[in-house]
C-alpha cells in the first residue's frame, strides 16, 4: 500500500477540522472517503493497514465486547503499549459505549491494581506491553487479553478472550460515569496521587479538532508515535487527531520510541511531522551529528514540543538541524491535552519564548484574588472552553480545590501579551520562598541550561534555618565545563537571591513517562 505523500500548505482560511462528535465516529470519514489509504503502519515489518482494515477490526472486537454483558458507561482499563492492539482496543471499547482509562504498562502490579479498584473497573484488555510480552498481571478484576495479526498484504485478524466473565459489583469512581464519558485518564503521580480525569466525547471532539485546526492535519500527513498513549500527549496530538483528519501513523517496534530507529521510522512512514517532549528532542538533537539522515530524511512541515518547557537553545539547533519549524504547545490532562499552541509559520511569526496563544478554549491570567491581571503580569493561568473536564472523579476535595465556575486553575505561572501569545514562568507548587523572595525554579533552570556545555538543569529547594529555604541545582554537563564558571554564568543573567547555592554536576536527571522533569524524584535524590 501507498504510503501518503506530504501534504502542502493550506490555507488557513480553507481549512476545515475534522467533523467528528468523539471517539465513536472517529474513523467514520476516512473510512467513507479514503478506505483504502493507510492509518497505521505496524510492527517491526512496518505492515500498512488500511482505514477499511482498521474500522473492520474495530467493529469486530466491538462485537465481542458487547456480547460480554456489559453495559454502555460501564469502565474497563486498557494496558498496552504504542500497538495495534491499543488502538483497536480504545475505538472498539468506544463503540461498544464503554469508557477506557488507559495505564502504563509498565507500572508495578500493586499499582496498576490500585488504579483499576479506585476506577473501579469491570474489565481490563490487555496488550502487549513495552517490552514485547503480554502485561497479562494477576489482578482483581478479569483480564482480557487482545491479541492482532497482521500480514505483510494488509490484512489483519484480532482475537479476544473474554472467556472471564467482567465484574458487575465493582465500585470506585466508575458509578460517577456515563455512556457520554470516553475516557478516564490518570494524572501523572504516584497511586497515592494521581488523579482520575473523565473526559466526554464531547471534549475528546473538541480537543482533536482545535490540534488539528492548529496545524492543519489532513489526509496527506503522517507521523511516528513517540509518546506513550496513557498519556494525553500521545493519545490526542499524535493518535487521534492523526486518524480523525485521515492521516497515518507509524506505531515503533514493540510499541515505544526508539532513537535508534526514529528516523528509519519517519522515511517509512514519510512524516510529515511528529510531537515529543523536550526530553526527546534533546536526545534526537544529542544524537544527529551521527543519526540524522539529512536529505535522506523526509521533509518536515513542523515538529511539535510539548509536556515541559523547551529549551530555547534546543529548540534554534533543532530548527536548522531538521530545517523545520519546532512549535511549543501548552496542554494538561485536564483540558483534554492542548490549550495553546505557537501557530505555523506561514499564518503569523513565531515568539520566542512563548507557548503560543489559545487553541479553541479561553485563557486568562489570574492574581492571588481571580482578578485578571494587567497585560505582561505574571499571575496563575486559568483555562476554560469545551475541551476542560467537569472535575476529577472520586475525589470532590481536588475538584473543588481546582475548578470553579467551568475555569481550571491550572497551577502554572505565566503571563500575556498584548496579542494574547502565552509565556509560562513556573509552577506555584514549585516555587521556592528564599526569605521572604520568590524563585522560580524553571526560570533558574532556564538560564543554567542557556550555558554553554550544560545539557539540562534541575533546580529544588534546599531547607535552610536562616532563610527558610535555599535554592539547590542538579546540572547536567558536557565539554568538561566546571561548577564555576557555571556559577559565573548564572550570575551575570539572576538576581544575587536566584543563583544556586548549592550546584551538584550530574550525568542525566530523572523524567516521568510524559518526558518531564520528574521533580519528587529529583528532591529525593539530591535534596541533602
Amino acid at each position: 500500500m501507498a504510503v501518503p505523500a506530504a501534504a502542502s500548505v493550506r490555507d488557513a482560511d480553507q481549512y476545515r477540522p475534522p467533523g467528528i462528535t468523539g471517539l465513536i465516529d472517529l474513523l467514520d470519514r476516512p473510512v467513507r472517503d479514503r478506505p483504502r489509504a493507510g492509518a497505521l503502519v505496524v510492527t517491526g515489518e512496518r505492515i500498512h493497514l488500511s482505514y477499511r482494515a482498521l474500522a473492520t477490526l474495530v467493529d469486530d472486537v466491538a462485537a465481542r465486547l458487547g456480547s460480554t454483558g456489559l453495559r454502555p458507561g460501564d469502565a474497563v482499563g486498557l494496558v498496552c503499549a504504542n500497538t495495534a492492539e491499543f488502538v483497536i482496543a480504545l475505538l472498539s471499547a468506544a463503540r461498544a459505549g464503554l469508557v477506557v482509562a488507559p495505564i502504563d504498562p509498565a507500572l508495578p502490579e500493586p499499582q496498576l491494581s490500585a488504579r483499576l479498584e479506585a476506577l473501579g473497573a469491570q474489565a481490563v484488555l490487555v496488550g502487549p506491553g513495552a517490552s514485547g510480552a503480554p502485561p497479562v498481571p494477576h489482578l482483581r478484576v478479569p483480564a482480557w487479553p487482545l491479541r492482532v495479526h497482521a500480514s505483510p498484504a494488509g490484512t489483519a485478524t484480532a482475537t479476544l478472550d473474554t472467556d472471564v466473565r467482567a465484574v458487575r459489583d465493582a465500585r470506585g469512581a466508575a458509578q460517577e460515569l456515563s455512556s457520554h464519558d470516553a475516557l478516564v485518564m490518570f494524572t501523572a503521580g504516584t497511586t497515592d496521587r494521581a488523579k482520575m480525569v473523565p473526559l466526554t466525547h464531547a471534549n475528546v471532539a473538541a480537543s482533536v479538532q482545535g490540534i488539528c485546526a492548529a496545524y492543519e492535519l489532513g489526509p496527506g500527513d503522517a507521523t511516528v508515535a513517540v509518546m506513550p498513549f496513557f498519556h494525553s500527549h500521545g493519545l490526542l496530538a499524535a493518535l487521534l487527531a492523526s486518524l480523525a483528519s485521515g492521516g497515518c501513523v507509524l506505531l515503533p517496534e514493540q510499541g515505544r520510541f526508539s532513537a535508534r530507529t526514529f528516523w528509519d521510522d519517519m522515511r517509512a512512514a514519510a512524516a510529515t511531522w511528529f510531537t515529543a517532549s523536550p526530553a526527546i528532542h534533546e536526545i534526537l538533537l544529542h544524537r544527529s551529528a551521527t543519526e540524522y539522515p539529512g536529505p535522506q530524511a523526509p521533509p518536515l512541515k513542523f515538529v511539535r514540543s510539548c509536556s515541559a518547557p523547551l529549551n530555547p537553545a534546543t529548540q534554534r539547533a533543532l530548527e536548522r538541524t531538521l530545517g523545520a519549524p519546532l512549535l511549543s504547545a501548552y496542554g494538561m490532562t485536564e483540558a483534554t491535552h492542548q490549550a495553546t499552541s505557537e501557530p505555523l509559520p506561514q499564518q503569523e511569526a513565531l515568539k520566542q519564548g512563548s507557548v503560543g496563544r489559545p487553541t479553541g478554549v479561553d485563557l486568562r491570567v489570574v492574581d492571588q484574588n481571580g482578578r485578571p491581571c494587567p497585560v505582561g503580569t505574571e499571575g496563575e493561568v486559568w483555562v476554560h472552553g469545551p475541551t476542560i473536564a467537569r472535575g476529577y472523579v472520586g475525589n470532590p476535595a481536588e475538584t473543588a480545590h481546582s475548578f470553579a465556575d467551568g475555569w481550571f486553575r491550572t497551577g502554572d505561572l505565566g503571563s500575556l501579551d498584548k496579542d494574547g501569545y502565552l509565556t509560562l514562568t513556573g509552577r506555584l507548587k514549585n516555587l521556592i520562598n528564599r526569605g521572604g523572595e520568590k524563585i522560580s525554579p524553571e526560570h533558574v533552570e532556564d538560564i543554567l541550561a542557556g550555558c554553554p556545555g550544560v545539557a539540562e538543569a534541575a533546580v529544588f529547594a534546599i531547607p535552610d534555618a536562616t532563610y527558610g529555604q535555599r535554592v539547590g541545582a542538579a546540572v547536567v554537563v558536557s565539554d568538561g565545563i566546571g561548577s564555576e564558571e557555571i556559577l559565573e554564568y548564572a550570575r551575570d543573567r539572576l538576581a544575587p537571591f536566584e543563583v544556586p547555592d548549592r550546584l551538584v554536576l550530574v550525568t542525566a536527571l530523572p523524567h516521568t513517562a510524559k518526558g518531564g522533569l520528574d521533580r519528587p524524584a529529583v528532591a529525593a535524590r539530591y535534596v541533602p
